[in-house]
């Protein structure tokens, strides 16, 4: 055994899965002063009783690549250490057994073709083929993935063990890590019962055990344990080794062959929280008590699909728990409140299916400073205030486990945990019909419901209830105006001598403009990525006010202040909660706004992209002159105590325009017509805003440096190779995103962001059209194009302007 070191370039806690995976995956890059430290023995927390089954697709292309890294180092590991992994490629079925489902189905096959992976819909009968235990009375469809798979936990482990040691890593079992060292919060190193290690980063693998251990150093890791259940059978006839996994979604269970018999496991829809007063101390290598009773829901709905279970033997019931997130996805990245600290957590019972891909991301941000791609959906930022309360986090949590093989409908609302943050004219919204929504714990209305008509969404993969009556708002703001409650945005106050100097560096677009400009900009990463794509507003000289979406508020918050070059004096403020947002859109807006206003609105004084402080009813607003909707409209920002007397007064006011109360579905098909982009969909930190249309948005002409300028000046010089594009179909063709782009009979992409736009009359797309060579807005022009639907091609346009511009004025960037 080697000596006990007493530093390290890098530390890992943790020894499971995505731990090793980790180390492996540093000392490859040449880190090879790496320490991997384990309480107690490798797997032995949670990794030794998971199930094994490797799927690839998801939602988002990026989460796809990475679980497809996996399957791809997996085919390889076991031939480079000599350490058995258990892996193979048997295969993934998908059941749907009603027309629904089996829409879904259909749907998560385009995705699978848009991101390039090979997914094949078959009938019950081809089915029956693969799985020949199965009945398929009630099957419409399957989908088959030929390159899932499943392997064995521990031994994938112990295999990632071995090559992280074959490539320079140290691994220490029976090494606890009682407490991280920090001087002026900055790491130090990690005290251990064996001695310290004094060290710079530390990457968290900790399991269930990651949320209160990151606590102790400030960071916060929204996960709980869960129970959950499988079932070991002995040797059943007709099971062969390659045997596909499973999925029955509507029976919420899954199956993988095991030495000739079965695992068979669910996802209940009344999970079982484990460890509500903390983890018991010593555990490991331990499960908890079975509970049949408990299971018993899950048996029943299997034997309806596997006959021959009802004669098996059963080895075993293991009852193993898990960690689980509020929102089902992962969690990595950097701390947003310590640097240098990293987390790879809450893998939601899907860890060995991610665990080469999860290893390898967070190898890479420590190595690099910045994940290999855009990770958002799995980016411990997205986590902001609500996720700090424990019960919060479990009770959502609980509902996520519930909901991890029913239908995923577009526009899925949770319900659990709700009300949480509430703008001050929530209960006057909720009086007047709206439907509301949750981000980041706030609730914002999606949609007002008339008269006699309850305010609840009726999912489906088709026209939703709200579709018309979504129509209806937006008809208000393209011909009168609308009334918007966004005061759920994340809002950030830059202050100090050097805010000028450092928002310059930050913002990719001129901020050294006078008190009162308005500025829209992206932020950059180096590669030219778009980090942050928000309005600031300069206050005063030495004061910027930010305003970004709600669900970034962390990201872009954590973004902004980590690249404040050192030794500016300068200080970021979140002022989220002192203000509200009223948002007054249309033509009729400037109408409705001088009814309650003595200041000077017209648009010789008060221009597009410019910010003034006006009074409204006794109240001080900061109106923002700029739209998200494509119509004349001001952001009305405004402390909160002032939120009902202003909104009363506009409402009063616009009467006799046809104000009308909208809510965030018509923002979207409004902005969609227009053209603007969406943070998270459309652009991110693997789009740049030469791909993205939004190079207008930079100062290259001028000589002021920024974060990114040279990444953006050699796209300046040299081309690109994808270029973002909007798409219209006939009213009748559903778009929700990530439908695959067809240009010449060749796949080049697919749709960041879908949906329909009422003035139109058409669905509208946005996706990067993406190329082997350089590219203009020519080449995507000159193309013919469809869209793959559900496996279904449609005819469709290309457009590379916007598809809708106001009469009365044209809006200006």
């Amino acid at each position: 055994m080697s000596t006990f070191p007493t530093s390290a370039k890098a530390v890992v806690i943790g020894g499971g899965i995505v731990g090793c995976s980790t180390a492996y995956h540093l000392a490859k890059l040449g880190w090879t002063d790496v320490v991997l430290l384990e309480r107690q023995k490798l797997t032995s927390g949670t990794t030794f009783h998971a199930a094994g089954l490797v799927g690839q697709l998801r939602s988002n292309a990026n989460i796809t690549q990475l679980l497809g890294y996996s399957v791809d180092l997996y085919n390889t590991l076991e031939k480079e250490t000599g350490q058995a992994t258990g892996w193979k490629m048997n295969g993934g079925l998908r059941l749907a057994c009603n027309e629904e489902r089996w829409t879904e189905v259909k749907r998560q096959a385009t995705t699978a073709h848009s991101f390039g992976l090979e997914m094949q819909l078959l009938t019950p009968t081809e089915a029956l083929d693969l799985w020949p235990l199965m009945n398929v009375d009630d099957v419409v469809g399957a989908a088959y993935m030929p390159t899932d798979g499943q392997a064995n936990p521990s031994d994938i482990t112990l295999s990632l063990a071995k090559g992280a040691r074959m490539a320079g890593a140290r691994i220490f079992e029976d090494t606890k890590v009682t407490k991280i060292e920090l001087e002026d919060g900055v790491i130090k190193g990690v005290m251990t019962e064996t001695g310290f290690i004094e060290c710079e980063k530390v990457i968290l693998c900790g399991g269930q055990w990651t949320r209160d251990f990151a606590a102790t150093v400030g960071v916060n890791v929204p996960l709980v344990p869960m129970e959950h259940q499988y079932m070991v059978t002995e040797q059943i006839d007709g099971v062969t080794s390659d045997l596909p996994t499973l999925r029955d979604p509507d029976r919420l269970t899954y199956y993988k062959e095991e030495v000739g018999g079965l695992v068979m496991g669910g996802y209940e829809p009344n999970p079982i929280p484990w460890a509500l007063k903390g983890i018991p101390k010593g555990f490991h290598y331990t499960l908890l008590d079975s509970n049949f009773d408990h299971f018993e829901q899950i048996v029943e709905l299997a034997l309806g699909r596997v006959p021959a279970l009802q004669t098996a033997g059963i080895k075993q019931l293991v009852n193993g728990p898990e960690s689980f997130t509020p929102d089902g996805n992962f969690i990595l990245g950097e701390a947003p409140e310590l640097k240098n600290f990293y987390v790879g957590a809450g893998f939601n019972a899907y860890g060995i299916a991610a665990g080469g891909g999860a290893g390898m991301a967070l190898a890479e941000w420590v190595a690099k400073g910045e994940p290999p791609f855009d990770l958002w959906p799995v980016d411990i930022r997205r986590f902001g205030r609500p996720h700090f309360d424990t019960d919060w986090v479990r009770t959502r949590t609980v509902e996520a486990y519930g909901k991890h093989y029913t239908m995923a409908w577009p526009f899925e609302e949770h319900s659990s945990g709700r009300p949480c943050r509430k703008s001050p004219l929530y209960e006057t919204l909720k009086g007047k019909g709206a439907c509301f929504g949750e981000k980041l714990g706030w609730e914002r209305p999606n949609w007002f419901a008339p008269a006699g008509m309850e305010p609840k969404d009726v999912y489906s993969f088709g026209r939703q209830n709200w579709f018309d009556i979504v129509g209806e708002e937006h008809k208000a703001g393209r011909e009168a105006a609308v009334l918007f409650d966004q005061t759920s945005f994340a809002k950030f106050v830059l202050k100090g001598p050097d805010a000028e100097a450092a928002l310059s560096w930050i913002a990719a677009n001129d901020v050294q403009k006078p008190v009162g400009s308005l500025v829209y900009t992206q932020m950059l990463n180096d590669r030219g990525g778009i980090e942050c794509d928000l309005t600031t507003v300069r206050m005063a000289r030495d004061e910027y006010y930010i305003v970004t979406g709600t669900g970034f508020a962390t990201h872009d918050f954590e973004w902004i202040s980590r690249n404040i070059p050192d030794g500016m004096n300068v200080q970021l403020v979140d002022v989220t909660s002192a203000y509200a947002v009223l948002s007054l859109m249309g033509p009729k807006a400037r109408d409705i706004l001088e009814k309650v206003t003595n200041a000077d609105i017209s648009n010789e004084e008060f221009k597009f992209g410019t910010a003034k402080t006006i009074g409204i009813a006794g109240c001080p607003v900061n109106a923002l002159r700029v739209t998200y909707v494509g119509e004349l409209g001001w952001e009305l920002h405004l402390p909160v105590e002032y939120a009902t007397t202003v909104y009363t007064a506009l409402a009063e006011a616009g009467a006799e325009f046809g104000l009308r109360d909208a809510g965030y579905r018509t923002i979207e098909s409004m902005r969609l017509e227009k053209g603007y982009r969406a943070w998270g969909a459309d652009i991110g930190p693997d789009h740049t805003p030469a791909e993205a249309g939004l190079a207008w948005a930079m100062k290259l002409k001028k000589n002021i440096d920024f974060k990114g300028r040279k990444a953006a000046e050699a796209q300046r010089d040299n081309g690109v190779k994808k270029i973002l594009a909007g798409f219209t179909a006939a009213p009748d063709i559903v778009l929700s995103g990530r439908e695959t782009i067809y240009r010449n009979g060749k796949r080049v992409g697919w749709l960041s962001s879908g949906g329909f736009g009422y003035t139109l009359n058409k669905s509208i797309g946005y996706g990067y059209v993406r190329s082997d060579e350089v590219i203009d807005a020519n080449y995507v022009m000159d193309g013919d194009y469809e869209l793959e639907v559900a496996t279904e091609r449609v005819p469709c346009t290309v457009h590379m302007a916007p598809l809708y511009d106001p009469k009365m004025e044209r809006v200006k960037a």
